[in-house]
């Protein structure tokens, strides 16, 4: 059997309706600083991109860098980059992590649920996953919101677990279980 690493090499690339996911380059920094730099877009996770080279850096240092999961969310139809979509897989409990930003602009159409859907296919179809769980900031409701549309449960409030901002903040944690998924 392959381990995780190859089977996420060997879906680096995923398709949908109107989605490309592809691993994410220096080639995005533009789109990508578009939405780093909007106040709304990030508030919920660090302080916005002031300049391109903030954007840059991000891309070399945390994307470039280890690549595996990390996906570029890119509308077939213009081919631009309008997001990032983030899966972290743990093999020691066979679960992985979905982590998620998108351009305000693009907000309210669906392309995050069908990334996020693509996500799930992945997790529990080709890497033989058994849960996928997400977490985000109390009052980030649109999160919440698609992490239920992606039929996750919502499992609980954890208390001052994330520094955003300079500010300790609680966070909502979903979770979907693999028969959950395969019966929806």
């Amino acid at each position: 059997m392959k381990n995780i690493n190859q089977l996420l090499e060997e879906h680096s690339e995923l398709v949908s309706e109107r989605l490309f996911l592809r691993p994410i380059s220096l080639t995005d920094a533009e789109d990508m600083y578009e939405y780093m730099a909007d106040e709304e877009t990030v508030k919920f996770l660090f302080e916005p991109h002031k300049e391109l080279t903030q954007t840059k850096k991000m891309i070399e240092n945390y994307f470039l860098k280890e690549p595996l999961g990390k996906y570029a969310l890119v509308l077939k139809e213009s081919n631009k980059m309008i997001g990032a979509i983030e899966f972290r897989v743990h093999e020691w409990n066979k679960s992985g992590e979905l982590g998620f930003t998108m351009n305000r602009s693009f907000w309210g159409k669906g392309y995050m649920n069908e990334a996020g859907n693509l996500i799930l296919d992945l997790a529990f179809n080709k890497l033989g996953l058994e849960r996928v769980f997400s977490e985000s900031d109390t009052r980030n409701a649109a999160s919440s919101k698609l992490m239920s549309r992606l039929g996750m449960t919502h499992e609980g409030t954890m208390r001052k677990n994330h520094m955003i901002r300079g500010t300790l903040v609680d966070s909502v944690y979903y979770s979907i279980l693999k028969e959950e998924y395969q019966q929806a």
